[in-house]
């Protein structure tokens, strides 16, 4: 019990020192150590920060390239829809109904 008491101590006095509290009664290569810690945490989290945007292009242009392709599916598909439609027809074009021309009626 005694040992996990004494564990329990160190770990929240290195807890306090690594958020910067209670860093008096370190010693210069104990200082030196966190610094170190803080700058390679610092280092990692910057680096993380610049990969974003390259995940985030990836992330559009594969995006964009389902889009292109879903889109060329769904004009595949009216194109057979209309190749259908036709077929049952007796002629491969549609006449258009003649509208009276207003312009005779005045």
């Amino acid at each position: 019990m005694i040992h996990m008491l004494d564990r329990y101590q160190r770990l929240s006095g290195n807890k306090l020192h690594l958020k910067g509290e209670d860093i008096t009664s370190l010693n210069y290569e104990e200082l030196i150590a966190y610094e170190d810690a803080l700058e390679n945490g610092l280092t990692n989290i910057r680096e993380k920060k610049d990969e974003i945007p390259k995940i985030m292009r990836k992330h559009e242009q594969a995006l964009e390239e389902e889009n292109k392709h879903l889109m060329y599916l769904v004009q595949q598909g009216e194109m057979a829809a209309m190749g259908d439609y036709q077929a049952h027809e007796p002629f491969s074009f549609r006449v258009q109904p003649m509208k009276p021309n207003l312009h005779e009626r005045m």
